[in-house]
């Protein structure tokens, strides 16, 4: 138990860090698939990401199923996470955001693409997942595993993908990883924005984001970056 402890401390901090970032704000969430019980997953009740604590964060099955409500609220798109732990056994933490730098990218015909080295982590391209597309009509929220599944089937095996006029949503072999991808797919989105004001901008070529992927996820820089957002959200690194 002392290394669910820690994880579910590490979930914490991880709302904490992505309010700081600018990331979320009152609304977004971030998930952590159970390390014993692959069925399972953990995220905070519905709340402002930036006040969680341990006391909220609630355990779910993959179909979004409270394992005990105890009369709190969850969030109405946990769907999103139990869908994509379920599509993706690799995937241990899911992110979802309403980032205002991003959604640009999810309304236009403009891709999504890393530019920057340190944006390796979000893969090629980013691609937009439109809720109308099978469902018509909706309040643009993923409110039901059906539209789950649909929106894990377009991150199929990659690090993210754009909700048309929505969000996005970033996934991770851990929570450390999904947290610097999401951090680093909004700052690339602002970089990208700025240099379509200049030109055509430069992309990463396949075998750059390969090799900048993998330099940025070794614990010499996650562990770096981590220790820093963690004193700058004034939370404890673990």
């Amino acid at each position: 138990m002392s290394n669910l402890n820690s994880l579910l401390a590490e979930l914490v901090t991880a709302n904490r860090i992505l309010a700081r970032e600018g990331v979320v704000d009152t609304f977004g969430h971030v998930s952590l698939r159970h390390p014993e019980r692959p069925d399972r997953y953990f995220m905070s009740r519905s709340r402002a990401p930036e006040q969680v604590t341990l006391e909220d964060l609630m355990e779910f099955e993959l179909d979004g199923t409270p394992i005990d409500l105890r009369g709190r609220t969850p969030y109405g798109e946990r769907f999103i996470h139990g869908a994509l732990f379920e599509t993706r056994p690799d995937v241990h933490s899911v992110i979802h955001n309403h980032s205002q730098t991003v959604i640009p990218f999810s309304v236009t015909k403009t891709p999504l693409r890393p530019l920057s080295h340190i944006a390796a982590v979000m893969g090629s391209e980013a691609p937009v997942w439109d809720i109308r597309d099978k469902f018509g009509d909706t309040d643009l929220l993923v409110t039901s595993m059906e539209q789950g599944r649909d929106l894990a089937r377009a991150v199929g095996k990659g690090a993210a993908a754009l909700m048309r006029g929505h969000g996005c949503v970033v996934v991770g072999s851990s929570i450390r990883v999904s947290v610097f991808t999401a951090i680093y797919l909004q700052v690339n989105a602002g970089l990208q924005m700025d240099a379509l004001r200049l030109g055509e901008p430069r992309y990463l070529s396949p075998g750059e984001i390969e090799r900048g992927g993998q330099r940025q996820l070794t614990p010499l820089a996650l562990d770096r970056a981590w220790e820093n957002w963690c004193l700058r959200a004034g939370v404890s690194k673990g």
